[in-house]
């Protein structure tokens, strides 16, 4: 992973922001990157919301530091509601983290995130999924079959573009039909393959990656220059299809992990599977899928049952 650039006055490099304030940033940064294995996107968005609160410390006008003045000074800078929610549990980490080596944080106490409304995932649908495979066909067969098998790979495991996009062919077991995917915090995790997704992946690996690849590699997929795809390749594919499919906007790569998650709960999967699936750290952020399964089901009613028809003034 790469090191975070902080010199050793306890400036960003690439920002400077003064943190005076925060004496054991060098300190925790080490430890969120080497003892606790946080991704380097993960790293950098504490960083960002550290240094809010130390510019929030040195901004001018600002006569009290208080938490409730950080709260008015967030707002200010126009913060959502899950934004600030996330700045929040960000300070309160390093706060422990001052405490546990002996500093004092009575911040600590006071900060609390204020109340998310959690918004129900927008998924897939079946159907769309089915334009989106349509639409994914070019005239050389060797694209097709990259793209076919990225959209299979991303509705069918319900896998993230950065673990997409990070997979090698070494992550593949032909023989035991499962592919290794590295999630947040480098959790490893493995994945069975369906018989259509092994069939997929198998005549891809034999017939077509090796005409797009154009360099020494291990990339399981190839974008179309033949180097390892960017997060920005799958949206530019997935924004050309969705265009081509007729769709008034892209479909974003994580409504396929929704749509993936919704399919199987409302076949019978149990909660605990699906999160082992999809990499959930806690089994709350799965269980909001029972949510989505039971609008379905109120929609279900509403429409088709014959108790629905009756109006109140039968009664």
């Amino acid at each position: 992973m790469k090191a975070l650039a902080v010199d050793s006055r306890g400036f960003c490099s690439s920002n400077h922001t003064h943190i005076m304030n925060l004496p054991f940033w060098v300190e925790f940064f080490e430890d969120l990157q080497h003892v606790r294995g946080r991704s380097l996107n993960t790293v950098m968005a504490y960083r960002r919301d550290l240094e809010l609160w130390a510019l929030y410390q040195t901004a001018p006008g600002v006569t009290s530091l208080s938490v409730m003045g950080f709260y008015d000074f967030m707002k200010k800078q126009k913060l959502s509601v899950r934004s600030q929610a996330r700045v929040i549990s960000s300070l309160r980490t390093y706060f422990k983290f001052a405490e546990s080596r002996g500093h004092e944080a009575p911040q600590l106490r006071e900060l609390r995130p204020p109340k998310v409304n959690v918004k129900l995932p927008k998924s897939l649908k079946y159907e769309d999924f089915e334009k989106l495979f349509q639409s994914c066909k070019t005239e050389d067969e060797n694209k097709t079959a990259r793209n076919h098998l990225t959209l299979l790979f991303l509705y069918g495991l319900g896998c993230r573009v950065s673990e997409l996009i990070e997979m090698d062919v070494t992550d593949v077991s032909m023989t035991d039909r499962w592919v290794k995917v590295l999630g947040k915090g480098s959790k490893e995790r493995l994945i069975p393959l369906s018989d259509l997704l092994f069939a997929t992946l198998q005549n891809y690996l034999q017939n077509n990656r090796l005409q797009i690849l154009k360099e020494k590699s291990q990339a399981l997929f190839v974008n179309d220059k033949g180097h390892r795809p960017s997060r920005v390749d799958i949206w530019r594919w997935l924004a050309s299809w969705s265009k081509k499919a007729g769709f008034d906007e892209p479909v974003h790569p994580h409504q396929f992990r929704h749509a993936c998650a919704t399919a199987l709960l409302e076949s019978g999967a149990d909660l605990r599977s699906i999160q082992t699936l999809l990499g959930h750290a806690s089994l709350q952020t799965t269980q909001i899928y029972t949510q989505v399964s039971q609008n379905k089901l109120n929609q279900t009613l509403d429409e088709h049952h014959p108790l629905s028809q009756l109006k109140e003034s039968e009664f």
